[in-house]
């Protein structure tokens, strides 16, 4: 009897303890990565100067863009390994992590061997100060070596959070979110790098998960029996599927990333205060985005077991418990932040007229969680069911709402750059929710 790494196949119980068990362990590694974001901004926000609280969020802004442009190697690995298990294909389970990789470790050795271009086009794009630029130029031209191990560990993730191992997947982001917390605070604090300490400490940080990671995933492969076959990677069928798949969902974070992207620039053309501001309170968007990820990762794996089983109630349960999940969470997360909102801001910035600034917006970055719940929920069941075509079509029209709204409202500076935040999130919902009845419809009663 071949021995697996948790239950394959069959038809699921959707239960509240089956999405806690995915979603608790998401959610306590996902708090260590926007407390990242929160600590990279606090370190250098103790330097009584905006433009480095400016400089780090530019160039981590350029890499979000830039890898999760690829971040199908987790959503897709996601989507695809859970489906293989609903449908007890251990071979395939072991191949969809295989060619995650591949791509992963051929993309990385791409970006770095394209670094310059990159790097001048981004800067092009992005307008901020002189000051800002060769700050954020320092943090680029050392981040970018991560790239390889940076992208392997999406695929790892995926891999593991298909599998519903959201323990592993917890384990994981622990130790790649901690290593760089803790070298962030000694090159920085202690060294005074700077933001070349910054991007140090995310390097190699991102080299150590990655080695844990495939240790872990070796010791589920053998537990899972078989072996690496040339012939089932490479299967044109599965090509194709895993090629579709990804390319949809590339272009959808490429989409995605673009409207963070827009919104720090614009927020750059109002002012390194302005800018420093809305990075400082961009942080509470990426605690509240992570606690409510870990809802719609626990949706993207049950939804897409459900569906490789073959069973409509399952599908339905999944997408029904999650999101009430889901929106008891945003509305906790929103409370917090307009009750100790003022506190965290302080925390972040030493810098007079960048805590004014913040304060005066935080009333739209605590109200957040409240809009973005329902296009989150969307995204883990849509990614779960692999219905990327419908994925990327509703964020390319989200895209184009958002710019419209963004036009509009620029006579209202700040604010309105913010209020046409909150239209994406309600046009991302609502292009998804459209269809969503056809996604129901077409799973097995």
């Amino acid at each position: 009897m071949t021995k697996h790494a948790g239950p394959i196949g069959g038809r699921q119980t959707v239960t509240h303890r089956a999405i806690l068990s995915i979603a608790v362990p998401i959610m306590i590694s996902s708090v260590s990565t926007p407390l990242l974001g929160v600590v990279d901004t606090g370190v250098v926000g103790q330097i009584p100067d905006p433009a480095y609280i400016g400089a780090v969020a530019l160039g981590a802004l350029i890499f979000n863009f830039l890898f999760w442009g690829f971040g199908f190697l987790r959503m897709g690995t996601t989507g695809l390994t859970a489906q293989a298990l609903g449908a007890a294909d251990l071979i395939e389970i072991r191949a969809s992590l295989g060619r995650a990789v591949l791509i992963a470790l051929g993309v990385g050795v791409g970006l770095i061997a394209l670094q310059w271009p990159i790097r001048e086009l981004a800067f092009v794009l992005i307008e901020a100060s002189p000051r800002v630029e060769a700050l954020a130029r320092d943090y680029y031209d050392i981040r970018i070596w991560a790239a390889p191990a940076t992208l392997t560990n999406y695929a790892l993730l995926g891999w593991f959070i298909g599998l519903g191992r959201a323990r592993v997947a917890l384990a994981l982001q622990l130790v790649l979110n901690l290593t760089n917390i803790v070298l962030d605070a000694l090159f920085v604090l202690a060294l005074g790098m700077g933001v070349k300490g910054v991007a140090f400490g995310t390097v190699i940080a991102e080299m150590v998960a990655s080695i844990v990671g495939i240790a872990i995933a070796a010791r589920h492969l053998r537990s899972l029996g078989g072996h690496w076959t040339f012939a089932r990677l490479a299967a044109p069928e599965s090509m194709r599927r895993t090629i579709a798949v990804n390319r949809d969902i590339m272009i959808r974070s490429a989409a995605l990333v673009f409207v963070f992207a827009w919104f720090m620039a614009q927020g750059a053309r109002q002012g390194d205060t302005i800018l420093a501001a809305n990075a400082v309170l961009m942080n509470f968007i990426a605690v509240a985005a992570f606690f409510l990820d870990g809802l719609a990762f626990a949706a993207e794996a049950l939804v897409g077991r459900a569906i490789g089983s073959g069973h409509r109630e399952s599908f339905m349960a999944a997408a029904r418990m999650t999101t009430w999940w889901a929106a008891g969470t945003a509305m906790l997360a929103s409370l917090v932040f307009a009750a100790l909102g003022t506190m965290a801001i302080d925390a972040l910035t030493v810098d007079p007229a960048v805590r004014a600034n913040a304060r005066v917006y935080l009333p739209w970055a605590a109200a957040a969680p409240l809009v973005g719940v329902w296009c989150f929920q969307l995204d883990g069941i849509f990614i779960g069911a692999t219905r990327t075509v419908q994925m990327r079509n509703a964020m390319l029209l989200s895209l184009a709402i958002f710019l419209v709204a963004w036009w509009l409202l620029v006579p209202f500076g700040n604010h309105g750059l913010w209020a046409s935040f909150y239209v994406h999130y309600a046009a991302r919902a609502a292009t998804l929710f459209y269809y969503y009845p056809a996604l129901a419809r077409s799973i097995p009663a």
